[in-house]
């Protein structure tokens, strides 16, 4: 509000001690806040409370993998600071939005230590993941709740020198992150191969037309005349503070993929996959304490259960499905009550209408049909009016098999078992 003095967030305070906790960042007892002076149309009032020589966390390190080699990437430093307004841009217009202005918000700098898009990709992935599990952000970029800064910089192979950097402001998704980066990259080594050379500035990340756009020349540091806000007292964290806000911490992701390799057996890709958002790492984790198959359970949830909420347009912490009538579900199938092909529609009817699987089943008369001589007789009747595909069959290709595997599990309506199936095909084919 104009006119009024700034207090500081103490809430703000801890959750930025707890995401440079999870970043393995060091902690100092002393940190300041500075004014950051400098006008802009989204800071009226032409100065920003910020953090300058004594930030809250620094020093981190997060380890990212890709394409199968792991690489360190250092943290400068973690600072809060308030957010200014939001720019809106349509056409030839901007309009500014002050009402977020004063919000506490933290910036993660990095160490210049990314060499590729998928870098920076399974980083952002980290830190996304990371500051969900620690409950310090819902981290739901298209509402701006994260947002993404990048400096690139390209050189010569095998000089040491950075060359110059441009600025992408505000990217908001980590794919259009990974696509700016490439086409930023590409355009910096194009001019400078032209015979050009880079501008230091910043440039905005048009998504649709994946290109980037100039918006302004970038300011120097020292242009920002930083000094201590008069109107707050430094912050002093005590060992006993950093200690319990340390050991309220949840196991985190990192440590969360090792313990389902371990525990679980899961594949590391698996255990990757599950433990990228806590929702869905607790959906597993319920449902294998009621049910202990961590392989069915991961794979249901890594395919089925991934693309019903990609479709759904929902978040997993919004799964319509509880654990219990889940497993109910994989008990059914692997108890042979229904096929796994009618199980997945089973699935996919729960989740869209919240109903118990043996209500569905019931109700759709699902029960996997295991007569064989009902089956049997099925597989005669269809051989005899196919003679074509048994010539094929004996004519040697053998995936003329499924041809009748398909004809009979339409018969049927998909009930019956198909190991019966195969089995009884493969028996009559043989014999005729």
């Amino acid at each position: 509000m104009p006119g009024t003095l700034p207090v500081l967030n103490e809430q703000a305070v801890e959750y930025g001690v707890r995401a440079g906790l999870s970043l393995n960042c060091e902690i100092p007892n002393y940190s300041k806040l500075d004014r950051k002076g400098y006008f802009y149309p989204d800071l009226a009032k032409a100065y920003q409370i910020s953090q300058y020589d004594f930030p809250l966390c620094s020093h981190g390190e997060v380890e990212v993998e890709t394409d199968g080699e792991k690489h360190k990437i250092g943290i400068t430093r973690i600072h809060i600071e308030e957010d200014a307004g939001k720019l809106v841009h349509q056409g030839t217009e901007s309009f500014v939005d002050y009402n977020r202005g004063g919000v506490p918000l933290m910036e993660i700098v990095t160490e210049p230590d990314f060499r590729s898009a998928s870098q920076v990709k399974a980083f952002l992935d980290t830190v996304r993941a990371n500051m969900e599990y620690i409950g310090v952000s819902d981290c739901k970029m298209e509402e701006g709740s994260m947002r993404c800064d990048i400096n690139i910089s390209v050189r010569p192979a095998g000089e040491t020198k950075y060359g110059t950097r441009t600025e992408l402001k505000n990217v908001n998704s980590i794919s259009a992150a990974q696509r700016a980066i490439e086409y930023e990259a590409k355009r910096h080594i194009e001019v400078i191969e032209d015979g050009g050379e880079i501008v230091q500035e910043t440039r905005r990340w048009d998504d649709a037309k994946g290109k980037t756009y100039p918006m302004r020349d970038k300011e120097e540091a020292h242009d920002y005349r930083y000094f201590p806000d008069p109107d707050l007292v430094p912050v002093y964290l005590t060992d006993e503070r950093i200690a319990k806000i340390r050991a309220a911490l949840p196991e985190l992701p990192a440590a969360k993929r090792k313990r389902y390799v371990s525990e679980f057996g899961l594949p590391e890709y698996d255990a990757g996959v599950l433990t990228m958002s806590k929702y869905t790492a607790k959906f597993f984790e319920d449902s294998v304490a009621i049910y202990n198959e961590p392989k069915a359970i991961s794979n249901y949830i890594m395919v089925e259960l991934a693309r019903l909420l990609k479709e759904s347009n929902m978040e997993a912490k919004d799964i319509p499905v509880s654990p219990e009538d889940f497993t109910d579900l994989l008990k059914l199938v692997n108890d042979g009550i229904i096929n796994s092909s009618m199980g997945k529609q089973v699935f996919e009817e729960m989740f869209k209408t919240g109903k118990k699987p043996a209500q569905i089943v019931e109700e759709k008369d699902l029960k996997q049909n295991d007569n064989a001589d009902e089956i049997l007789a099925l597989v005669q009747k269809i051989i005899v009016e196919n003679p074509k595909p048994v010539a094929d069959f004996k004519g040697g290709n053998k995936k003329a098999m499924t041809f009748f595997v398909g004809q009979v599990m339409k018969a049927t309506k998909g009930k019956a078992n198909p190991k019966t199936v195969n089995e009884l095909v493969k028996a009559e084919l043989d014999k005729a």
